[in-house]
């Protein structure tokens, strides 16, 4: 644990849902960031939350207000980023928020050009690629391992988080759906792996117009649908390979999952990309069976605010941050394009790009990024 307060970071957390542990339980790991504020819309919530983790509970104004503050880490809502994220960002705080970064792509341009106007460091999720597996990958792909990528295959197919999720109705809402829920894992992912997309096709429905809660306390109710609940996309990217690309909340089962990435000497078979870990696996033209690829080392957590925690090290070392926001903004386009590409029905330019981000140095002491 690094204990050195001259290396350390203080943040506030504003919100306490379902993800919010898990950012905790990283931070208290990596030792530099000081968990200084809990915010939540509910303040009993936040009470206890700060009461469970060490901490404090405090409004969202006395945080932006307190010079003291570093980062504000934004893990409210969807529909709620935009407003977060744009108070935190006018008060001075580098903001890490979940994703996506907004709701849609005007809502994410106008904050990455208010974190450039003010200089202050913007981050979002997903940190994923920062794992074990998905740094695995990456170094095969570039050592040349399966030779020139040419094409992928992405799969995210499920039934939809009313199974689980104590409050599903946000997955349903506009910014929501497994397309923009879902969809910044595997496609940070594959931009990762193969770098800027160029352009996207879509189609995507709503099968089901209302979905009944299977999850507890809220069993039985009816939730409405409003935005696309399965969603297959073909995205060119600047290398030239093409992805296909199908995000579902309507699948019972399938034996499809993760991602395959396929070059001119061998296929790469990638791990989840909403885990940190393995396995990853590779099959050569020549081979009869698929191998597997040794891990590379790590000496950070393979746990949820690593992004978080890589950005404030950035800031400190005066370097650029993996997680940023050009490349949320990239995946975000991709994502609302895709959707707009259904509705229009042709084939849609991405006007933005972004840099893959540097590789994770794994000669660096535990729990550092520099």
């Amino acid at each position: 644990m690094n204990n050195n307060k001259d290396d350390s970071s203080r943040v506030a957390i504003v919100g306490t849902g379902v993800i919010a542990p898990a950012y905790v339980a990283t931070l208290q790991e990596l030792g530099s960031v000081e968990i200084a504020a809990v915010v939540d819309g509910v303040a009993e919530r936040a009470s206890d939350f700060a009461a469970a983790h060490d901490t404090v509970a405090r409004t969202f104004d006395e945080v932006l207000a307190d010079p003291s503050i570093d980062a504000i880490v934004n893990l409210t809502p969807p529909l709620a980023h935009a407003a977060v994220t744009t108070a935190a960002l006018d008060a001075g705080k580098a903001t890490f928020s979940e994703k996506p970064l907004g709701v849609d792509f005007g809502e994410g341009q106008k904050l990455v050009a208010l974190a450039q106007h003010n200089s202050v460091r913007l981050g979002c999720a997903p940190d994923t690629f920062l794992g074990t597996g998905l740094q695995t990958c990456r170094a095969a792909i570039d050592r040349g391992d399966i030779g020139t990528p040419i094409g992928a295959n992405a799969f995210m197919l499920g039934f939809g988080p009313e199974w689980w999720h104590p409050n599903p109705e946000i997955f349903y809402q506009r910014g929501a759906g497994p397309m923009l829920d879902m969809g910044p894992y595997y496609l940070t992912a594959l931009i990762q792996m193969l770098g800027p997309a160029v352009a996207v096709c879509a189609s995507a429905r709503i099968p089901r117009v209302q979905r009944p809660v299977w999850s507890k306390p809220r069993r039985g109710e009816m939730l409405d649908v409003e935005v696309p609940t399965h969603v297959a996309s073909v995205i060119d990217f600047e290398c030239g390979a093409t992805a296909t690309l199908v995000t579902s909340f309507d699948v019972a089962a399938s034996r499809y999952r993760n991602i395959e990435i396929y070059g001119t000497e061998a296929t790469l078979a990638l791990p989840d990309p909403n885990t940190f870990g393995g396995p990853v696996h590779i099959r050569g033209v020549r081979d009869k069976e698929w191998c597997d690829v040794e891990l590379r080392p790590t000496q950070i957590p393979q746990q949820r605010g690593i992004g978080l925690a890589d950005m404030l090290s950035a800031q400190r070392n005066d370097r650029p941050h993996r997680a940023n926001a050009e490349l949320a903004l990239h995946v975000l386009e991709i994502m609302t394009k895709a959707i707009e590409s259904s509705d229009q029905g042709m084939r849609l330019d991405i006007a933005t790009t972004c840099a893959r981000s540097e590789p994770l140095n794994t000669q660096l002491q535990t729990n550092t990024f520099d």
